[in-house]
């Protein structure tokens, strides 16, 4: 059975991050942990608005949504390149669940160490990770485990995934 990389958020906290090393090979003091909390946030918390607010204020045009295989209405995406992170789709966010805390200007990139690992090693973020928040070891079963991207799994805390609700026969 393959490995992924297993995050779990009920332990991770966004202060403890600066300790959590990367090996990303493009260029030094990346840290990679940062940019995956970012997606999974997108993709797991985000209420997915047929309007999208946050992308119509952007007045960088930094946002979009992005059509993936297991998540329906798309995953919402920055460019970190355009992005300038003065916070107005936060403001935007009927949900409030687009945090400018989450948006760093400093572009982070995580490749999840592909190619680059011994056997039997795992990557840097882990081995430097002192919560055990993050791991790499074949995915558990569970109600509480999320894939929302290939080899990459969420154990999320107990009623803080938001499911969207049901539609009825009608279509509403």
């Amino acid at each position: 059975m393959a490995k992924k990389l297993i995050i779990d958020l009920s332990k991770c906290k966004q202060q403890d991050l600066s300790q959590v090393q990367c090996s990303y090979k493009h260029h030094t003091g990346n840290n990679g942990v940062k940019a995956l909390l970012e997606k999974i946030h997108f993709a797991l918390i985000c209420r997915k608005c047929h309007s999208a607010p946050c992308i119509k204020a952007c007045p960088k045009e930094a946002l979009e949504k992005v059509p993936t295989e297991k998540l329906d209405g798309g995953v919402l995406k920055r460019a970190e390149m355009l992005c300038t992170g003065c916070g107005t789709c936060a403001i935007a966010c009927p949900f409030g669940t687009v945090y400018t805390d989450l948006i760093p200007f400093v572009s982070h990139l995580c490749d999840r160490c592909e190619n680059r690992l011994k056997n039997g090693e795992k990557p840097l973020c882990v081995q430097t990770c002192e919560d055990g928040s993050i791991d790499y070891r074949s995915a558990p079963k569970g109600d509480e485990y999320v894939e929302p991207f290939e080899n990459i799994v969420v154990k999320v805390p107990e009623g803080t995934l938001w499911e969207p609700f049901l539609k009825n026969n009608q279509g509403t």
